[in-house]
C-alpha cells in the first residue's frame, strides 16, 4: 500500500511512505490541548495525522507546516455516523491506522444536585461515548491490519472521584470500565490499549473548555474545602507530554494504565489504601451476606 488517495477539498496525492518506518495517527480533539501537542509530536518526526476538531479552521497552522502528513477532519465526537465517515476518510486517505486517541473531551463543574439533565448528558455523550463510537469505528480497521494502539484520554478523576467533579468522575471512570474489558477482548487480534490518566495541567480544562453549573449556596463550604485541597497540586507542563506519548506509543509493551503528572500515583496509593482498609474492617458483614456455603 503506497498510501495514495485523493479526496474532495485535498490537492493532489498523499506522499510515499513506509508504513513500517512511520505511524498513521487518529486524534480526536487537536484544537488545542494534549491533542494540538500530541499531533504536533507526531507530525514532526514524520508520523502522518488526521486530526479531528469540531473547527478545522484551527488547524490551519499544522496544515501549512506539515502539508500533505496532515489530514484536517470536521468532528463532533457526539455524532455516531460523522465518526465512522471520519475515521473512513481517515483510512482512505492514509492506508492504515496505527494509533487512535481518543482526547475529545471536557469537565462539567457542579455538585451531584446542581448539574442539570442537559449537562449531565452532554458530559457522558462527549466524554463516554464519543470514545466508545471511535473505539468502534477504528476497531475493523486494526482488526484488518492484525495490529494498533487505541489510547483513551481517561483522568486521575478516571480512578479517583473528586466533589464538584462527579459528573466528569462517572463518564471518565464508564471509559475506564470499557477500555478495560477492550484490552482483554482484542489482545489477541494484535492491538494495545492504554488509559492515560492526567493529573492537573496548565490547559484551558478547568476555565476556558469548563461547563459550569447554577450555584446552590448550600454547597458553598464543599467549593471552599475542595479548593483548599488543590493548593498543593502542582499543576503539569501539557508540551512536555509530547515526549511521553510517543514513549507510550513506541512501546513494545505499551501499558494499560500510565499517570501524566506527578501526583496521580501517590493520591490513588492512597484512595486504594482506603478502600482496602474499608473493605476489610466490613468483610464480616460481606461473608455474612454470602449466605452459606455448600459443604
Amino acid at each position: 500500500m503506497d498510501g495514495r488517495s485523493k479526496l474532495p477539498g485535498i490537492a493532489g496525492p498523499v506522499a510515499n511512505f513506509d508504513a513500517m518506518a512511520t505511524k498513521v495517527w487518529f486524534i480526536t480533539g487537536t484544537s488545542k490541548g494534549f491533542g494540538r501537542i500530541w499531533a504536533e509530536a507526531a507530525l514532526a518526526r514524520g508520523d502522518r495525522v488526521a486530526a479531528t476538531a469540531r473547527d478545522v479552521a484551527t488547524l490551519e497552522p499544522l496544515v501549512e507546516r506539515f502539508g500533505d502528513a496532515i489530514t484536517p477532519i470536521k468532528l463532533n465526537v457526539d455524532d455516531r455516523s460523522a465518526v465512522f465517515a471520519a475515521v473512513a476518510q481517515a483510512h482512505e486517505r492514509f492506508g492504515r491506522i496505527d494509533v487512535a486517541i481518543n482526547n475529545a473531551g471536557y469537565g462539567v463543574f457542579g455538585t451531584i444536585e446542581e448539574v442539570s439533565e442537559a449537562d449531565a448528558r452532554a458530559q457522558i455523550e462527549t466524554n463516554l461515548f464519543g470514545a466508545l463510537w471511535v473505539t468502534q469505528a477504528v476497531l475493523p480497521v486494526m482488526r484488518a491490519q492484525r495490529s494498533g494502539h487505541i489510547i483513551q484520554v481517561s483522568s486521575i478523576g478516571g480512578v479517583n472521584s473528586f466533589p464538584i467533579v462527579g459528573l466528569y468522575n462517572a463518564s471518565k471512570w464508564g471509559l475506564e470500565g470499557f477500555s478495560g474489558a477492550l484490552a482483554a477482548e482484542v489482545a489477541p487480534l494484535g492491538i494495545k490499549v492504554t488509559l492515560v490518566e492526567p493529573g492537573p495541567y496548565t490547559t484551558d480544562w478547568s476555565t476556558a473548555s469548563a461547563a459550569r453549573s447554577e450555584r446552590i449556596a448550600a454547597y458553598d463550604g464543599v467549593y471552599a474545602a475542595r479548593g483548599e485541597s488543590r493548593k498543593n497540586w502542582v499543576s503539569g507542563d501539557p508540551e512536555a507530554t509530547g515526549p511521553a506519548i510517543l514513549k507510550v506509543v513506541d512501546a513494545a509493551e505499551p501499558p494499560l494504565r500510565v499517570f501524566f503528572g506527578s501526583i496521580g500515583l501517590e493520591i490513588t496509593k492512597a484512595e486504594y489504601a482506603r478502600r482496602i482498609a474499608t473493605w476489610e474492617a466490613w468483610n464480616d458483614v460481606a461473608l455474612e451476606a454470602q449466605g452459606p456455603v455448600p459443604v
